[in-house]
């Protein structure tokens, strides 16, 4: 028996450990294994979910991931691993999922995964050649998912990323902005003008709405599985015998919607003069199955769509713990939002810009 176990993740106050400690000792070997659990060191801020754990057996060292899921989310990760990338030839391309435990009462679920070591890219001084394997393993998945026979169950279990996603976002952050100027919230008045503000910029966003949708319905192109969540600490590139390998990981966000949602996420991460020569890499790779990408113009209007899409739907949740909880961290949320607005510019510089 591995010893030890019954302090680990002790002191993190976590739900469900008594169930991940016992798939950990089945999946390290159960009573026929020797040796102990080393340490752990957490991976995730600032809410502690996902935690890398080292373990003595049989006299080697063992590093495993386990990451703590919401039960709906759990499914997801596991149906990314076990069925859709498989489906598609690209079951070796994301994260090893070893086993999983559910709480006991179903709060949540507890996912075992095979730990890929620190390689995740690096937004601000990544070499081009792993960047080129990145992005080459990101038009994979939006080549051989386009159109594919499974997308129907990937957003019955993941999201909707299509148009649908900015329309319900900015109409509900309006919804819940507005519930703040009821009678009984009694804002201060600088906590007024910031919801007026916002309003505002959610107001015009919905009178666009009809020329979002129909540049969307022109220069989007096909549906396919999204990863949702392109950012580099989700994207590995590894070193492997056969050349550099890359692997997607956190799938939490999965869903079905067009390339731009995805190519945004992961643009965003880099600095503004390295993006045209990683969207560059990207056009490469799907030019080869004849898809051609809008130019930067209209990607810049695609590209904008989902990041102030994304907006509205942050700024929901804070809103409604003002409305219900009385949060006062929500107005916090509310004015870093707002200058998310004002900050951002187009992804993409434009040629001439270039030319400046």
């Amino acid at each position: 028996m591995l010893e030890d176990f019954d302090q680990m993740l002790n002191d993190a106050g976590q739900p469900g450990v008594t169930e991940l400690r016992a798939l950990l000792q089945e999946l390290l070997g159960g009573g026929a294994a020797r040796g102990a659990w080393l340490d752990e060191r957490q991976l995730s801020a600032p809410h502690p979910r996902v935690y890398r754990l080292r373990f003595d057996v049989n006299g080697s060292v063992r590093s495993l991931v386990v990451k703590r899921l919401e039960p709906a989310i759990a499914q997801r990760n596991q149906l990314v691993t076990q069925r859709w990338l498989p489906a598609v030839d690209l079951s070796d391309r994301g994260p090893k999922l070893l086993g999983a435990a559910a709480e006991r009462t179903g709060q949540c679920v507890w996912h075992v995964y095979e730990d890929l070591g620190d390689w995740a890219l690096n937004g601000q001084s990544e070499p081009l050649p792993r960047l080129k394997v990145a992005v080459d393993l990101i038009a994979q998945v939006h080549l051989r998912f386009a159109d594919h026979v499974l997308l129907p169950e990937c957003r019955l279990h993941g999201g909707d990323f299509g148009i649908g996603f900015f329309a319900s976002n900015v109409r509900d952050a309006i919804r819940c902005l507005e519930a703040l100027h009821g009678p009984q919230m009694g804002l201060a008045p600088e906590h007024a003008r910031l919801v007026d503000r916002l309003l505002a910029r959610l107001h015009t966003l919905r009178e666009e709405q009809a020329e979002r949708t129909q540049a969307l319905e022109d220069l989007g192109g096909a549906e396919t599985l999204l990863h949702g969540d392109l950012w580099t600490t989700n994207t590995f590139v590894i070193p492997t015998a056969d050349g550099l390998q890359a692997r997607l990981i956190d799938w939490d966000h999965a869903g079905v919607g067009p390339i731009s949602y995805d190519l945004s996420t992961f643009l965003l991460r880099f600095p503004c003069e390295r993006r045209l020569r990683i969207l560059e890499f990207y056009r490469e790779a799907v030019a080869l199955a004849g898809w051609r990408l809008p130019p930067s113009e209209g990607l810049n209007l695609l590209f904008e769509t989902a990041e102030y899409a994304r907006f509205a739907n942050r700024i929901i949740w804070p809103a409604i713990a003002l409305v219900m909880d009385q949060g006062a961290w929500g107005f916090e949320a509310l004015s870093e939002i707002e200058e998310w607005f004002e900050q951002f510019e187009p992804v993409l510089p434009l040629p001439a810009e270039l030319a400046a």
